[in-house]
């Protein structure tokens, strides 16, 4: 931070005590207008904010794909759902955990309502029969619910990426257009159209095109790579939920 904000500093003196303003894009910027620079402002905290979503979403989703291969490793291992219950709460950035806890949920309520006695000729006796699902439509309604609420969370900040590429390009371009409208405004006070006195103001107006794209492509790529990660994991989601119906049907109805 020192050696970013040391050349700024100096930057901001040297014009406040009425020096030379230092060429490049960092010279573009500090000689532009106040709209420009209300407009690059704007532009830089989009950038930054989309930045920071791209960076939490990329470490989020390398975790929950991480955690997501233990959960089915144990998932696919274990003999019980209670052995899986058991290893939840370390796992819980899969989104497979929230599909397996709500079925399992429902399974288990299912499960503990009590049977009805079976009075018959090979059971005369009346003795319970063996716990069964009463509905299997129910666990599969619970898994949907699950599996909403998880794509929910994945998708969580990604639109805001939408709106950073879709609007970031126009709000440089209306930048630009200031810019130059100001720069023609200029000349015609002048009256000069020598190269000199014209391209330094289309230069800083152009400066504000270039920001909102450089906003803007990044936001493109990671939206288009997030939501496909998401389909992805929408995906696996389904599987999950047929191979826990196909379990619970097995062995419970």
């Amino acid at each position: 931070m020192r050696t970013l904000g040391s050349p700024l500093f100096a930057l901001l003196q040297q014009q406040a005590q009425g020096g030379a303003v230092p060429e490049g894009y960092v010279g573009l910027v500090a000689r532009s207008s106040p709209v420009s620079k209300v407009v690059l402002l704007v532009l830089a905290v989009f950038s930054v904010v989309s930045w920071g979503i791209i960076l939490y979403k990329l470490f989020v989703f390398r975790r929950a794909e991480r955690q997501t291969a233990q959960f089915l490793d144990v998932f696919r291992r274990s003999n019980k759902f209670s052995e899986v219950q058991a290893v939840c709460r370390s796992l819980a950035e899969s989104p497979l955990v929230g599909l397996f806890q709500s079925g399992y949920a429902e399974l288990t309520a299912q499960l503990r309502q009590p049977a009805a006695a079976d009075v018959s000729a090979s059971n005369p006796r009346g003795v319970a029969a063996r716990p069964t699902l009463k509905s299997l439509t129910s666990v599969d309604r619970a898994l949907m619910r699950a599996s909403v609420v998880e794509i929910n969370k994945l998708e969580r900040h990604i639109p805001f990426l939408a709106t950073t590429a879709s609007l970031t390009p126009f709000v440089g371009l209306l930048g630009t257009v200031l810019g130059i409208m100001s720069a023609f405004e200029g000349i015609g006070q002048t009256g000069s159209t020598n190269l000199g006195v014209v391209a330094p103001g289309i230069a800083e107006a152009l400066i504000a095109t270039a920001a909102g794209l450089f906003a803007a492509i990044p936001a493109v790529y990671f939206y288009n790579h997030l939501t496909n990660k998401v389909k992805i994991y929408a995906s696996e989601m389904d599987d999950f939920a047929m191979e826990f119906l196909n379990i619970s049907e097995r062995n419970f109805t």
